[in-house]
């Protein structure tokens, strides 16, 4: 899709034919925002099974799988079998996990990085585990390999949900605990892991030493600044530059936290039933859950947040509702009983809209019938603004694959005791998440621009254009694997990089762009199809020549075909 999912994978390509591991670079363009493990997984998939879109996804894929097995292995061992497998079923099937791995980004290997950190840490405390030396080397191990996928949180998320755990049990000053722990040669792994490739982005980006709280189109500070002043410190008191990001009201922060642990989220009631004395393991598992959710909620609370930047707490809270689910009680049944209405309703609307929609054309590409919410689109879920009724047209399948999910939940519910309501709302989320793929199917000309993209790949030879921001076509960039000059593109997330030494002069104004369209070399523009007035205005209608549309885009050629 274009924007950030064929931005990370087209990065992989980068590093992998450059041979510069070190420093992200978009259309050459150093690209300094982010922690680099998961281009370098991609990139190694890449090396194995060749530069493909589905290669790209394998590494969110397989830990997306890992996550939800150590989810479920860290529940057996704090809860029994019953606890584990309900706590795993549950990361597995919830909404949120779902929708924030449709794209690349590395939150899901954080969150399988601090899971597998808080199990490591309670294994090291525990008297009765045989080895706790490797449990000590496998937290920091973890610990290192988060400041490779998400910076600092990875770091802070564990360190400060243990902490927290040791002054609630009153073990933060006992020199026993500590020596389990062994933070000097957990320090050393960390730094021995994480280290190397700080150190080298910052040799090879210079200045290395600038603390302004302050930047501006045409200053550059070097890695360092950027990488940590402006990402970490800037970002959390939302004085980020460039400000091209927004913010989730805090109350529905933690209100869609109901929807994304959905449909187990009827069970919060329950875990407040639980006790969280660390008298046994379940009970200092629970407590710790307790804390390390707690943090990673309040720390987003007072921070600038997208909707998926809490996914890390969601182990904690599917271990929560594993102990609760697999102890049972009136409070499960009444949980359930709220999701048989819920599932009931849902059906009925499903079937509802089909009906309507049922015999409403669906002439070309589902884009013909969205609205458009550009102010939305910095939000993760922005676009789902853009849904209108006609649009549910293109989406009669999906719908009815939804609302015989939802059925099956609501009958399956009805009996409210024993296994079998769980069992029952699993399959309704397995049906769902079939019935969203194939929404996302429709989707695809609208989100991505892979189209285009082939097209391009047809035409005779030419210089690509590419209007406005790189991230509004990057799947061109990657299905086409060009370079292109950016029109009015020097905005966002390339304008910092864009002043480093010796980067490529890669962006053009409207004038600039004319005097190429009217030149005798061949050159193709990709923009939104709203966009081609000004272009018209600006070299004349008779230069315009399409060569394909889709999803609301166009790609243009300056000589006929």
């Amino acid at each position: 899709m274009d924007d950030v999912d064929a931005v990370q994978a087209q990065i992989a390509r980068n590093m992998l034919h450059s041979g510069d591991w070190v420093t992200a670079r978009l259309d050459g363009i150093p690209y300094l925002e982010k922690a680099p493990l998961i281009y370098w997984l991609i990139a190694v998939f890449y090396r194995l099974f060749g530069v493909l879109d589905w290669v790209a996804r394998l590494p969110i894929a397989l830990s997306a799988i890992g996550l939800a097995w150590i989810t479920a292995a860290f529940g057996t061992w704090a809860f029994g079998r019953k606890g584990g497998l309900w706590a795993g079923l549950v990361i597995s099937t919830c909404t949120g996990l779902f929708l924030f791995t449709r794209i690349l980004i590395p939150d899901v290997m954080l969150t399988a990085t601090v899971a597998l950190a808080m199990w490591a840490f309670l294994r090291v405390l525990d008297e009765e585990e045989p080895h706790p030396r490797f449990w000590a080397f496998a937290l920091a191990a973890n610990l290192g390999a988060g400041l490779l996928l998400k910076s600092t949180v990875g770091l802070l998320f564990p360190l400060a949900a243990a902490l927290i755990y040791l002054f609630v049990t009153g073990q933060l000053a006992s020199a026993k605990v500590w020596r389990r722990l062994r933070p000097v040669s957990g320090a050393c792994v960390i730094l021995l892991i994480a280290a190397p490739w700080h150190i080298l982005a910052a040799l090879r980006n210079p200045p290395y030493f600038d603390f302004t709280l302050h930047s501006a189109p045409g200053q550059y500070h070097g890695f360092l600044w950027f990488f940590f002043m402006n990402e970490q410190v800037l970002r959390f008191l939302n004085l980020r530059y460039p400000r091209d990001y927004n913010t989730v009201p805090r109350a529905y922060f933690w209100l869609l936290h109901l929807l994304w642990l959905f449909p187990w989220s009827v069970y919060f009631p329950a875990v407040a039933r639980l006790q969280f004395r660390p008298r046994d393991r379940a009970g200092r598992a629970r407590l710790l859950a307790l804390c390390w959710s707690g943090f990673v909620l309040v720390f987003f609370t007072f921070s600038t947040t997208q909707e998926y930047y809490s996914m890390p707490c969601y182990p904690a809270l599917a271990l929560l509702l594993g102990s609760a689910m697999a102890a049972g009680g009136r409070w499960i049944e009444g949980g359930t009983r709220v999701l048989s209405v819920v599932a009931g309703a849902a059906a009925v609307v499903a079937g509802a809209l089909c009906v309507v929609v049922w015999n409403v054309p669906a002439p070309g590409d589902i884009s013909r019938a969205l609205s458009q919410h550009p102010a939305a689109y910095t939000l993760s879920l922005g676009h789902m603004e853009d849904l209108t009724v006609e649009s549910l047209a293109y989406l009669r399948l999906p719908l009815a694959l939804a609302g015989v999910a939802f059925l099956i939940g609501a009958l399956g519910t009805l009996r409210k005791r024993g296994d079998r309501p769980l069992v029952a709302m699993a399959l309704m989320m397995v049906i769902f998440f079939h019935a969203a793929r194939l929404a996302m199917v429709s989707f695809d000309p609208y989100l991505s621009s892979r189209p285009l993209a082939e097209a391009l790949n047809r035409a005779p030879q030419g210089d690509l254009l590419v209007d406005h921001h790189y991230y509004t076509f990057s799947s061109i960039f990657f299905y086409s694997n060009r370079d292109a000059l950016l029109v009015n593109g020097r905005v966002q997330n390339l304008v910092y990089g864009s002043y480093a030494p010796g980067a490529p002069d890669v962006f053009i104004d409207d004038a600039q762009w004319k005097n190429l369209w009217l030149s005798p070399r061949r050159y193709y523009l990709v923009a939104n199809q709203a966009q081609r007035p000004r272009f018209e205005h600006l070299a004349g209608g008779d230069t315009l020549h399409t060569v394909a549309k889709s999803g609301g885009k166009m790609l243009l050629t300056n000589h006929g075909l």
